[in-house]
């Protein structure tokens, strides 16, 4: 970006809720089904229809507002937005404009070692639209089963200056809602979506630029490809002696460039009014604190933790919440085992890498349970480190527990201090050359021969007794 301009970025986020029916109906949310199969009279938007609001819907929205820090109304209302899409079957959405339920709230995202507290105007409920088929040979349809699924709309305001900075915010964002279980956080599927608003301003000025708003991205890499893209777009224009165009516009990942779609609505366009159909939504305290008190720990707070009472470094600490079924089958384990750094350091050198994770869903192809005896075989010089490989490779997707797997195998650890020595002494008399150069002082030739004892033996050697009885052949005791 040049240095004359500054970027000003803010993100609506879309995120569905995670109820078994719609806001304001009984139809089913569930993702996949035959098009216009998970509708009704409501949600089709047929005459006479009334809406009557999901109260999970609610206390879910609420857990969202909460952990964002937000403060939450007493009453709020629904407001009709309108406008004709071929989606949006009512010519109107139920949403929440002048008189949200919550507002004010703020999100902490970490970027390259610092800290930023982007604010959040505002969350707010609202209902989603269909979807367009494209994909039915020569025809398009539309699909109205995702017609009136309940969404929160989070509005953060204009606060991130890059589009890294845009990209970290939505990961923190999506964090969040999947460990309070209110989101999926599928960006594939649609559940989580994101629309970038962007301008540009000279360094040192107060006043915003012109925004352009673009929309429906679907993963955080095409985000900051997109922010990333326009930010220069506006930049070549203005230094063109052009004007920039109030819009909407789409992202292409195939040539990488922003296109635009439409020029933009603003709030007038959409004649919001209060929703006849719909009561105010009155919040009391007493369900408010309800939900305060049932808040699970937040990803951000966990991270502290495993760093501040488990010892595990940073880096460690961020990999193992990055899905709460794996943090929680780490916690598990480390209690099981006792040494958190231990399991960390396993889990992810050995089992992440057979981790799939879907939504809120993870397999895990082994128990906390294996994981710590498998530990404690090697802990107890029952198996190598190199065998512990092997015995784990045995259990994946089995209820095997490892000392079966051992005793099956006839697999143990070699510990015979005059087998070792022997083997030792064999190996330093093939190697002179490599001896010689050790004992004039290339220590690292150590590694050398170690390598040679644990092929010599099939990784079957106690590891410490092996370096012992080397140092000890060698003559270079330390």
């Amino acid at each position: 970006m040049s240095s004359r301009y500054e970027a000003v970025i803010g993100l609506e986020v879309h995120a569905q809720l995670l109820t078994r029916t719609k806001a304001f109906c009984a139809c089913s949310t569930a993702f996949g089904a035959e098009p216009n199969t998970n509708v009704c009279p409501t949600c089709l938007g047929l005459p006479g229809a009334l809406p009557v609001l999901n109260g999970e819907a609610v206390r879910l929205a609420v857990r969202a507002a909460l952990a964002l820090g937000c403060e939450i109304r007493g009453t709020s209302r629904f407001a009709r937005k309108n406008f004709f899409y071929p989606d949006m079957p009512k010519g109107y959405q139920i949403s929440q404009y002048d008189e949200p339920f919550s507002g004010q709230g703020v999100l902490e995202v970490e970027i390259d070692g610092r800290t930023i507290s982007p604010r959040i105007e505002r969350v707010h409920m609202e209902e989603d639209a269909g979807k367009n088929l494209h994909d039915r040979g020569d025809q398009s349809i539309v699909d109205l089963n995702r017609s009136g699924v309940p969404l929160v709309e989070i509005v953060g305001t204009p606060d991130l200056r890059s589009a890294a900075e845009a990209a970290a915010y939505l990961r923190s964002l999506r964090d969040v809602l999947v460990f309070l279980g209110v989101n999926d956080g599928n960006l594939e599927e649609g559940s989580f979506r994101c629309d970038a608003n962007v301008s540009i301003r000279i360094r040192g000025e107060e006043k915003y630029g012109t925004r352009v708003e673009l929309k429906n991205i679907n993963s955080f890499r095409f985000v900051e490809k997109a922010i990333s893209y326009e930010i220069m777009r506006q930049e070549a224009v203005l230094d063109s002696g052009g004007r920039l165009t109030q819009e909407t516009r789409g992202w292409d990942e195939k040539t990488g460039t922003t296109f635009s779609l439409r020029s933009k609505e603003t709030a007038q366009d959409y004649r919001y009014f209060p929703e006849p159909d719909l009561p105010p939504l009155v919040l009391d305290e007493a369900f408010v604190h309800q939900v305060r008190a049932e808040m699970p720990e937040l990803p951000r707070d966990k991270r502290a933790r495993f760093v501040s009472e488990l010892g595990l470094q940073p880096g460690a600490a961020v990999v193992l919440t990055q899905h709460p079924r794996i943090a929680a089958f780490f916690e598990e384990a480390a209690t099981l085992y006792g040494d958190g750094v231990k399991v960390g350091n396993f889990i992810q050198n050995e089992v992440l890498r057979d981790v799939t994770t879907h939504g809120l869903t993870a397999d895990i192809p082994v128990s906390a349970r294996q994981v710590v005896q498998l530990l404690k075989l090697v802990d107890r010089g029952k198996i190598s480190g190199k065998q512990a490989k092997e015995v784990y490779a045995k259990i994946l997707r089995t209820e095997k527990m490892p000392e079966d797997v051992v005793a099956e195998l006839g697999i143990t650890q070699v510990t015979d201090k005059d087998a070792i020595l022997a083997i030792c002494q064999r190996v330093v008399e093939q190697n002179p050359k490599q001896a010689a150069a050790l004992r004039g002082g290339k220590t690292a030739l150590m590694g050398f021969f170690v390598g040679q004892v644990m092929k010599e033996t099939k990784g079957s050697a106690n590891p410490q007794m092996v370096n012992d009885l080397l140092q000890k052949v060698l003559g270079v005791l330390s």
